[in-house]
């Protein structure tokens, strides 16, 4: 599948930087079983300036806990702050609040460090605060203090930004000034509900929705922090599109210019009503898909994904919502506290899989349809391969890197929870390709291993999988 604009280019300068996940449409992952070790705590460069919070606790402490962050071992991170000085707990604390995306959370526990990072001359781990913060105010629709935060994370550790963290900024920084005085977006209170769904000709999931009342389709990308629509649907419903336009080039690879407009009414499968939704208007010609004859009418990003709350998807083209907002009392069983957990580290998503305690992180591809997993499984599964032949493989949404040295892995065994399902000839990179983005994790999961699934419930209310198999 050659997937969306943005993430073609996303990819190419990534390396799959993973994880454009469209998680109604494709985006639950297994829990993958290992029999390794767990992994020695990884040592990157740069991850070790000590933290000043006004308490010590160590270079080599400190360095290690940095380094677990990098390495997106939450868990593992998690279970070693009640022995941290409390400020320094208290910023580890707030930093996988917003992994664990509890934005309110993380705000409360990060806010009042924000002067004494400052001060400290630390830039790493005010890069890392910074960014959180911003992140933070963004998922809860705070448009001002968004646009602030991340006008004030690039001013401040410019220096500190690679390239890949500049273009995962990018939009948010150039778009959300236009949205700083817009209302929050607010979500109607609405019972479960099933939602029909189609496959659009990119492999992508479109839904119904009413734009102001009238009848639409939108593509579902819930990683993408805003919502979109083309130039054409907004004026045909009488939107108000701002005069004002930003210059951004990571939304399709090009450069594009976008406007902002409110809808004061958008219902998605005629029964989520939310109210003063922002949208970021782009010309209906930056992103069609000639070849594919799709043209795209708009994009529900995240804001709309945290309105929907915990989804259902079912091999038949169904989703059963669970909103987040809901008029009658829930039942005992409308959380979902089983499965694995999940978590969101800037524009990733990363999946904890394996036993407790012994957990490997995968990211989530739902823009490709082939499974890969990377050298780091290659490392610990080493003699499944042995007299087995080489080939190269050409790492999917990858347009600068060469064919990779790797293997065919005849069967995965991926298991969440009691359930267990096998995926079949999954590639394993025998080498690091040279991408802490890709190298860190263990394997994207692509739409290849969702296929095999009856059903499988994704909730950002717990952030948690589960998966009823075939």
């Amino acid at each position: 599948m050659n997937g969306l604009h943005r993430v073609e280019a996303r990819k190419s300068r990534k390396i799959a930087r993973t994880v454009t996940i469209c998680a109604l449409a494709l985006a639950v992952v297994p829990i993958v079983a290992q029999q390794a070790p767990p992994p020695t705590e990884p040592q990157q460069p740069g991850a070790g300036a000590q933290v000043h919070t006004g308490t010590s606790i160590g270079l080599d402490a400190d360095v290690r806990l940095r380094n677990l962050l990098a390495d997106h071992q939450f868990n593992l991170l998690e279970s070693q702050l009640d022995g941290l000085p409390p400020a320094q707990a208290q910023f580890y604390r707030g930093i996988l609040a917003n992994r664990d995306n509890d934005a309110k959370g993380s705000i409360q526990l990060l806010e009042p460090l924000v002067e004494q990072v400052a001060a400290s001359g630390d830039k790493s781990q005010e890069k890392i605060l910074r960014k959180a913060l911003a992140e933070d105010y963004l998922r809860l629709g705070d448009w001002k203090k968004a646009a602030q935060a991340y006008q004030t994370l690039s001013s401040r550790v410019d220096a500190q930004l690679s390239a890949d963290e500049r273009d995962e900024i990018e939009m948010q920084l150039k778009l959300l000034p236009l949205a700083a005085g817009n209302p929050s977006m607010t979500a109607e209170p609405c019972d479960p509900f099933m939602l029909q769904v189609s496959r659009n000709p990119l492999g992508l999931t479109d839904i119904p929705v009413f734009v102001d009342a009238r009848p639409h389709t939108w593509m579902l990308d819930p990683t993408a922090p805003f919502n979109l629509i083309s130039r054409s649907q907004a004026k045909e419903v009488g939107l108000k599109v701002s005069e004002q336009a930003a210059t951004i080039h990571t939304l399709t690879g090009r450069t594009i210019q976008v406007h902002v407009a409110v809808v004061p009414r958008f219902t998605i499968g005629g029964r989520l009503t939310l109210r003063n939704m922002t949208a970021f208007v782009f010309e209906d010609a930056d992103y069609a898909f000639p070849v594919s004859r799709y043209q795209v009418q708009g994009v529900l990003g995240y804001p709309a994904l945290a309105a929907l709350g915990s989804l259902t998807i079912t091999a038949d083209a169904t989703i059963q919502v669970r909103p987040a907002a809901q008029v009658s009392k829930s039942g005992p069983d409308d959380r979902l506290i089983s499965g694995a957990r999940f978590f969101v580290d800037g524009d990733q998503l990363i999946v904890a899989l394996g036993e407790e305690g012994r957990e490997r992180m995968f990211g989530i591809d739902a823009a490709g349809q082939q499974t890969y997993l990377t050298s780091r499984y290659f490392d610990e599964h080493a003699s499944d391969f042995n007299n087995q032949k080489m080939e190269l493989f050409s790492v999917p949404g990858s347009q600068t890197l060469p064919p990779q040295a790797a293997y065919v892995l005849e069967t995965l065994p991926l298991t969440i929870g009691e359930n267990t399902v096998n995926v079949h000839y999954v590639q394993v990179l025998a080498q690091p390709v040279g991408s802490a983005a890709l190298d860190d994790l263990y394997g994207m999961l692509g739409i290849d291993a969702l296929s095999q699934l009856r059903a499988y419930t994704f909730d950002y209310r717990t952030m948690r999988f589960s998966v009823r198999p075939e």
